[in-house]
């Protein structure tokens, strides 16, 4: 079924009326949303969630998603909604403990697609234990806005000792990250431009709170983490530099990137390096620790393919290198603009 149906009768998609606040608001909920997400913490429907007292510092986020198309392989913008949030406390160091979730509709969007996406919803806040504590709903005129926009908000709770800067990071540290690269954004090119890829390409969306406790648990000194989403590895790299004032050497025979990945940017004139990642991240670990690190990851489902892909160096100007086997070597930048549009 498309994702909108012109022509689909109202027990089929969304209507304007479903937004008015009456009796089809409800049936919204109860028949399409609340079933799939309903919890201790959203079942009263109160305007807001009263959440248990935190013994760590709260930290809070926010993300709005507009990716198109609504559903492709391995996920769809509902999983993306939530792994982007939890992902972005997770990466602060916090245990995420709670989303919002508005939901913005165009009349005529399917209600079957709907269904699809907010199970899908429900499912990755399964994945990453976490509680979709409140939200909202609104239905607007059909006017180009692709069909469901998402906005998300979390709250989480930084346990005592960890301080995750880029103005720690010192000369000798270790830059690994925990998978494949670019699988995200090579997905959603492909499937919007009805490119067709023999070997199966599929985004790796994912939350990543559970491998980041797991690497947190090791004891290990990280100094730094994030992760590389828009701008992909690249912009997360080129962050550090200007904050730590050092360089960054990469091995470019280190970087876990499929075949079908790295073939597939080539293809599409694509820098792996700068395609977003949804299930990745960048971390900056001591050079003690980078080994123990490592072997976390490479024991968690998430992070199997994790590697240690550079070193920070005191060189100067601050630079983003990528070394090459033979010997070359090429400024790593984070992207001009958008290389590939909506894709989160």
């Amino acid at each position: 079924m498309p994702l909108i149906a012109p022509t689909a009768s109202a027990k089929e998609c969304v209507l304007l009326a479903h937004g008015g606040g009456g009796q089809l608001t409800a049936r919204l909920l109860t028949e399409h949303i609340l079933p799939h997400l309903a919890n201790r913490l959203l079942d009263p429907l109160t305007d807001g969630a009263v959440l248990a007292p935190m013994s760590g510092r709260p930290v809070f986020t926010t993300d709005a998603f507009v990716v198109q198309p609504l559903e492709f392989p391995g996920g769809d913008i509902g999983r993306l909604a939530v792994c982007g949030t939890v992902n972005d406390l997770a990466v602060m160091g916090a245990v995420p403990r709670a989303l919002s979730l508005a939901l913005v509709i165009e009349e005529g969007f399917s209600l079957a697609a709907l269904d699809r996406i907010v199970a899908s919803i429900a499912q990755a806040a399964r994945e990453a234990n976490v509680l979709i504590a409140t939200g909202d709903t609104k239905v607007i005129e059909r006017r180009g806005g692709d069909g469901l926009i998402i906005t998300t908000a979390g709250i989480g709770e930084l346990p005592d000792g960890v301080n995750w800067d880029p103005a720690r990071v010192v000369a000798g540290d270790k830059v690994l990250v925990t998978g494949r690269l670019a699988e995200h954004g090579l997905t959603i090119m492909t499937v919007r431009e009805g490119i067709e890829i023999t070997s199966e390409l599929r985004s790796d969306a994912a939350p990543l709170n559970g491998l980041i406790t797991q690497m947190r648990a090791t004891g290990a000194d990280i100094k730094f983490m994030r992760d590389p989403t828009r701008g992909g590895v690249a912009g997360v790299l080129c962050d550090i530099v200007e904050h730590c004032g050092l360089s960054i050497h990469l091995r470019d025979q280190a970087l876990p990137v499929s075949a079908v990945a790295r073939h597939t940017a080539e293809l599409l004139g694509l820098d792996v390096l700068t395609v977003a990642n949804e299930g990745k991240c960048v971390v900056v670990v001591a050079a003690d620790d980078a080994q123990r690190v490592l072997s976390t990851c490479r024991a968690h489902p998430l992070g199997r393919h994790a590697a240690i892909v550079g070193e920070v160096v005191d060189v100067a100007p601050p630079l983003v290198e990528l070394h090459t086997a033979v010997g070359g070597a090429r400024i790593v930048q984070r992207p001009y603009g958008e290389e590939l549009p909506r894709i989160c």
